[in-house]
């Protein structure tokens, strides 16, 4: 598991806990499989992965870049869904969560758009483990709890690529 982020204290953070959870579980050697590195994953992520390695790629929280002019700098548009398409394996899942509703319409008329992505239903959605920790054990997830927010979730299944005519 390979967590991406642009923000350096986010990051430290991240490493921090994955430091702490090794160490608390030395005897069972878990949490060995996950790492996070500061990196704009909208400039580098085909330098990271191989076409169709990824099954999962989690879009949590990002930043709403509210202004119009700052909409280009949205981790979901037209050009880096296709990068996501390119690193996923078909079936595999985005996940994508924000407490902005705005936001949350934005990267559901990209996502949806685009030829390699069909919305996930919502029983399926409902059903799903990764959308409920996404929803209650993530840090930001907590702090919308605390603030009494609204979440918004939105899930999409990589496509089969159609053939060569």
């Amino acid at each position: 598991h390979q967590g991406m982020e642009i923000r350096t204290q986010v990051t430290k953070f991240v490493q921090d806990r994955i430091r702490a959870l090794r160490n608390q579980n030395a005897d069972s050697g878990l949490y060995q499989n996950i790492a996070c590195v500061r990196a704009n994953t909208m400039k580098f992520l085909p330098n990271f992965f191989k076409k169709g390695q990824l099954s999962k790629i989690f879009l949590c929280f990002p930043d709403p870049h509210f202004k119009a002019r700052k909409h280009k700098a949205r981790i979901v548009s037209l050009t880096l869904n296709s990068e996501y398409a390119f690193a996923m394996k078909p079936g595999g899942v985005i996940y994508t969560i924000t407490d902005v509703e705005d936001l949350h319409k934005w990267m559901v008329k990209h996502l949806e758009e685009h030829p390699s992505f069909l919305r996930v239903g919502k029983g399926e959605e409902a059903e799903d483990e990764c959308v409920k920790t996404m929803m209650v054990e993530t840090e930001e997830g907590k702090k919308v709890e605390r603030n009494k927010g609204e979440k918004f979730v939105a899930c999409f299944r990589r496509l089969e690529d159609p053939p060569w005519p």
